[in-house]
């Protein structure tokens, strides 16, 4: 079955990584090898989320992250920007100091595995797309509300009591907010799936902490190469960070990708992206191709991406992956 694993834990069949990564005892040692101990559990994980089995703990490997993170929030790399500000004290190219939500709601437009899906969208981004369909949330750090970890998740039980299928954090992108995202996890009651929808620019240090916790990541895998991905979204070393971490994802957990097709952009960007997905993560990988674009923002400043995309780009993406023989397009 596609996504077994994040259906098994939806259905409350299996229990959450992150309802196991709070059970696991963790050493409680000095700040200077937290990694070190960090890194060890990690190394293990798996054959704890495959005996299913939970104990209380005094520190968990879900407080060991929590600690970890917050030291890096303190001289931030969340991303691979790596601004390495004290973003207690300024925020770094994301625009982003407290956490800040511009919405949350039940959604039924994601993919139909995820709906109805709880999604938190947070304010501020790691990356500035000249094309962004949610400029007013991504560009707008400040914007939206502070909610405290505690009442955030006594929110998400509320919505799995309710019938949602799982949490999903997306902006914006939620990776700025990593420390706090961890805190609210660590307060949740409800077995409840954890969706990380983001750009994919996490720093290796981010997707290690994200090992362990995330059941499902819905990645959005934007450029095909980095000289699109400077121009559009000032993102430097975007294929060799964003390949690099799908890769660590499919080792993690179960994994949907999605591609929005950028007009004028199928040879230089969806071709090989597509080609990349098929041969490095594999043919049966879900992957949602979408034909949505529409020129907002700034993007009728820039040539090509000032139209919406065409029937023919649209059909000649979706022929292109079915040739590649991609066999779980959603």
């Amino acid at each position: 079955m596609m996504l077994e694993d994040y259906h098994l834990i939806k259905e409350d069949k299996r229990l959450a990584r992150f309802k196991i990564a709070a059970s696991i005892e963790a050493e409680d040692v000095p700040t200077a090898r937290l990694w070190d101990e960090h890194e060890r559990i990690r190394r293990k994980f798996k054959e704890y989320y495959e005996k299913q089995s939970t104990r209380s703990c005094e520190t968990s490997f879900l407080d060991l992250k929590i600690k970890i993170a917050e030291n890096i929030f303190k001289s931030c790399h969340f991303c691979e920007r790596r601004c390495y500000v004290n973003r207690r004290k300024e925020p770094g190219y994301c625009g982003v100091l407290e956490a800040r939500i511009a919405s949350e709601f039940l959604h039924f437009g994601e993919e139909t595995p995820l709906v109805p899906s709880h999604t938190i969208f947070f304010s501020g981004c790691t990356f500035h797309c000249v094309f962004c369909q949610n400029w007013d949330i991504s560009q707008n750090p400040q914007g939206g509300v502070h909610i405290k970890p505690e009442k955030l998740a006594k929110i998400i039980d509320r919505r799995r009591q309710r019938g949602s299928f799982n949490v999903n954090f997306v902006g914006g992108d939620p990776t700025p907010n990593l420390n706090y995202i961890l805190k609210v996890i660590s307060q949740c009651k409800e077995n409840i799936p954890i969706i990380w929808n983001s750009n994919f620019y996490m720093s290796k240090e981010a997707m290690n902490l994200l090992d362990g916790i995330i059941d499902l990541y819905l990645t959005d895998f934007k450029f095909g190469n980095n000289k699109c991905a400077k121009t559009l979204a000032d993102a430097d070393n975007y294929w060799e960070i964003a390949t690099r971490n799908h890769l660590l994802a499919k080792e993690s957990a179960d994994m949907i990708i999605r591609h929005l097709i950028l007009p004028g952009h199928i040879e230089c960007c969806t071709i090989p992206i597509l080609s990349w997905i098929a041969d490095k993560l594999g043919k049966d990988t879900p992957v949602n191709i979408m034909g949505q674009y529409r020129p907002v923002y700034h993007a009728m400043e820039y040539p090509m991406i000032d139209r919406y995309p065409t029937r023919e780009e649209i059909h000649h993406a979706k022929e292109y992956a079915r040739e590649l023989g991609l066999t779980n397009l959603l």
